[in-house]
């Protein structure tokens, strides 16, 4: 048999395509076509109805051999046509991961190449010079040395985060504050390069255990003053019905 007299009659195998689909216990729609892939193999394309595959249809592949008139089914798939309804590209969990989503039980590892770390031997400059004898003596101590400490780069991604943060100098809190947080008593600076811009606030009325800018400032600073007389709030003095005169409206 010629190759031209099997790819017809492989091409109008539309029923041996249909019935194979049958078997299967699916109901194909409309004939969508057929395309020759090679001399002895033709796909055949059918309209699938099925919820959640919009835009898809069934793909037949019926063959055959050059001493045979018979079609055969070779393989039989589902696929996406123009206009199909696909899921979004497949992203890794390390690159969806994002500030918040860690919970008990849950381990991430820093990647080997982490730009944000380097090793615990490499001199990162994360000291302030008014401690640097201190932090010798302290990093000299057994056990507390560290395998991996942050690299420049890390550190200047925190601070910036921390800065632009909640609570930093641009804050809507921080903006209304008369005073700010590098003057409070409750304010511990934090060791090492960010001494001088990050502390951690002590205040259980404001932003207790969290990192905050220098620069940021709240309503409970330890020199806002007392209200005056005694019993008014710290926002309002206390009023004094007695000096108000009261008259009869006409």
């Amino acid at each position: 048999m010629s190759t031209a007299v099997q790819t017809v009659q492989l091409t109008d195998a539309v029923t041996t395509a249909r019935e194979a689909l049958i078997a299967m216990g699916e109901q194909p729609g409309a004939h969508l076509g057929a395309h020759a892939e090679d001399a002895w193999a033709v796909s055949h394309y059918f309209a699938a109805d099925l919820p959640g595959y919009r835009g898809w249809r069934w793909c037949v592949v019926v063959a055959g051999s050059p001493d045979s008139d018979e079609a055969t089914v070779s393989e039989v798939v589902l696929l996406p046509s123009d206009g199909a309804l696909l899921a979004p590209d497949w992203v890794p969990w390390k690159d969806r991961i994002t500030a918040g989503d860690l919970g008990p039980g849950d381990r991430l590892a820093a990647p080997a190449d982490d730009p944000r770390l380097v090793p615990g031997y490499v001199d990162t400059e994360d000291v302030d010079p008014i401690d640097a004898d201190q932090v010798g003596q302290v990093a000299a101590e057994i056990g507390l040395g560290r395998k991996r400490l942050l690299s420049l780069d890390g550190r200047e991604q925190a601070a910036q985060r921390w800065y632009d943060g909640e609570f930093g100098p641009e804050s809507p809190i921080a903006r209304g504050a008369d005073y700010p947080c590098g003057t409070c008593g409750f304010y511990l600076p934090l060791a090492g390069a960010l001494h001088a811009a990050f502390g951690a606030c002590a205040n259980e009325y404001s932003a207790d255990g969290r990192v905050v800018s220098a620069e940021y400032g709240c309503g409970a600073h330890s020199d806002v003053p007392e209200p005056r007389g005694g019993a008014g709030s710290p926002a309002y003095d206390a009023y004094d019905d007695g000096s108000v005169e009261i008259v009869t409206a006409r």
